[in-house]
C-alpha cells in the first residue's frame, strides 16, 4: 500500500500536465470549434430574454411541474410545436476566465487525489510502470470522462460533443497514467 501522503508530487504534476493539455486542446487544436451553434436572430433572442428579465440558472422548456401535467394534451402540443430545449444562464459580463482556469486546475487535482488514493490502495509500491499505468489511467478516465456521457443522454448534447469531451478526458487520463507511473515509489 502506498499512502497519498507519499504521492503529493504525481498529484500536483499530473495535474499541472492535465492544464497544459487542456490548454493545446481548446486554444490550439481546432476540434472543438463546432461545439456550440449560433443561435439564428440571436440579438432579438436575446432581447426577449433581457426582457424577461431571465437570472442565472438552467431551464427546461416547456416546463412542466410533474409527468401529470407533461401528458396533458396542451403540454403535449407544445412539445410537438416545439422548440424543446435546455438553457443555462449564465451571470452577464465578460466570461471570468481566471475564475474558471482556477477551478479547472482545482478540480483537475481533486481526479488526481483520487487517482492516488486508488492507484495507492491497489498497486504495491515498487510495482511495475504499466501496473501503475493501468490503474491511474483507468481512474483518471472516469474521473474526466465517463458523465460526459449523461449529457446527451438527458440533457440532448450531440453525441459527437460529448464523444470529444470523452477523447479529451481519455487524453487527460493518459497523461495522468503516465506521470503517476513515473513517478510511482521505488
Amino acid at each position: 500500500m502506498v499512502y497519498v501522503t507519499e504521492l503529493w508530487l504525481p498529484i500536483v504534476l499530473s495535474a499541472v500536465a492535465v492544464f497544459v493539455v487542456s490548454f493545446i486542446i481548446h486554444m490550439l487544436l481546432p476540434y472543438h470549434k463546432s461545439d456550440y451553434k449560433k443561435l439564428p436572430n440571436e440579438e432579438n433572442l436575446l432581447e426577449v430574454l433581457r426582457k424577461a428579465s431571465v437570472t442565472p440558472g438552467t431551464y427546461f422548456f416547456p416546463h412542466c411541474m410533474s409527468h401529470k401535467e407533461m401528458k396533458s394534451p396542451e403540454v403535449v402540443e407544445k412539445f410537438k410545436k416545439g422548440p424543446v430545449g435546455l438553457m443555462t444562464v449564465i451571470p452577464s459580463g465578460p466570461p471570468m476566465l481566471p475564475k474558471h482556469l482556477v477551478q479547472w486546475f482545482v478540480y483537475s487535482l481533486v481526479i488526481s487525489f483520487f487517482v492516488a488514493y486508488l492507484t495507492g490502495r491497489t498497486v504495491a509500491a515498487g510495482a511495475e510502470y504499466l501496473a501503475v499505468f493501468r490503474v491511474a489511467g483507468t481512474v483518471a478516465f472516469l474521473g474526466y470522462a465517463a458523465a460526459h456521457a449523461t449529457d446527451s443522454i438527458w440533457k440532448g448534447e450531440a453525441w459527437s460533443t460529448t464523444l470529444k469531451h470523452m477523447f479529451d478526458g481519455l487524453l487527460y487520463g493518459l497523461f495522468t497514467a503516465g506521470v503517476f507511473g513515473w513517478l510511482w515509489p521505488r
